[in-house]
């Protein structure tokens, strides 16, 4: 498919020509009013990263039908669209509702659409693995209404220390809530299926580190906030690493029939995934540059020079 000149983002700049993965048509929200949408899925080029797609294409009613969600009644997936401003938040009462019974959904946050569970929830994190095909030695992050849940289910930010660790505790909480997410040693009170290796019949071990976010995102703060416990967050990522799926129905076109319970419907998001800042070394390390400006007291390395075990911190952070 050629590829259409410059385009404008929702700032009204003009931004670089991307690649499309996937264009195909994807079913309407019933009874909403016709919007255009863009491609599925995004493939960033490194020198362009971060552009707004707005390639126009109509969107005809297909498949989906919005009913019950999936796991209480078979074929139904639940779809919800909110406002992104978070003005019509009480829409999201039942969404929060079968988070609790154990559903699995997406969501949006402040950087790109994420599947999630409830972290308390043993079998909605295996049906989270199971939909997303994760691999048991995958990390998976969390998503945290506040400091409070971070405290709770990490070791949390270094204050300074003998050994040499910075004191930036203060800097942090000027980040957040923000598109970062930064990986801390984990408590034990993080749920075993979210650190372990190997099948479900192998013994449980700990992964020493996890990542965490708290999202500037209407939406996604009104659903933690009702929640009794962060959730477990995984990026709706396409086939390729950089590729990501910036549009709810598409995303519920493609994972529905893979188990999903309910989709968000936020609007259409930027492909523009966190900045990822390791904080278990003596500095804080940044892993990945996405949205969240490198500061004063973050490190940046090149790609190349992060360690493989690394890489997997960041694989499934949004």
């Amino acid at each position: 498919m050629a590829v259409q000149p410059p385009v404008k983002n929702f700032h009204g700049e003009r931004c670089g020509a991307l690649s499309f993965l996937s264009s195909r048509s994807a079913p309407e929200h019933v009874g909403a009013p016709n919007r255009s949408r863009f491609c599925s899925v995004v493939s960033l080029a490194p020198a362009r990263r971060f552009a707004v797609v707005a390639l126009a294409a109509k969107r005809s009613p297909k498949r989906l039908k919005y009913a019950t969600p999936r796991f209480a009644k078979e074929g139904g997936l639940l779809y919800v669209e909110v406002d992104p401003l978070g003005g019509d938040s009480w829409k999201l009462d039942p969404v929060v509702d079968l988070l609790r019974e154990g559903a699995v959904g997406v969501i949006p946050t402040d950087t790109t659409y994420a599947i999630v569970c409830d972290l308390k929830s043993h079998s909605a994190i295996e049906r989270l693995r199971r939909i997303k095909d994760i691999a048991p030695s995958k990390p998976l992050s969390i998503l945290c209404h506040s400091f409070h849940d971070i405290d709770t289910y990490t070791m949390g930010f270094p204050r300074g220390d003998d050994s040499g660790h910075m004191n930036i505790f203060r800097a942090v909480k000027h980040c957040l809530p923000g598109p970062y997410t930064f990986i801390l040693t984990a408590s034990k009170e993080l749920p075993k299926q979210c650190t372990r290796y190997g099948t479900t019949a192998a013994k449980y071990a700990h992964r020493k580190s996890v990542g965490v976010r708290i999202p500037d995102d209407a939406i996604c703060q009104a659903i933690l906030e009702r929640m009794d416990s962060p959730l477990i967050s995984t990026s709706v990522k396409g086939p390729k690493d950089d590729e990501w799926m910036i549009d709810p129905v598409v995303i519920a076109d493609s994972y529905g029939p893979e188990g999903l319970d309910f989709v968000v419907d936020g609007g259409i998001r930027v492909a523009d995934p966190s900045t990822v800042v390791d904080m278990t070394g003596r500095y804080p390390k940044i892993l990945r540059q996405g949205k969240g400006p490198k500061l004063p007291w973050m490190v940046a390395e090149d790609d190349d020079e992060v360690a493989s075990s690394e890489k997997d911190l960041i694989a499934g952070a949004t």
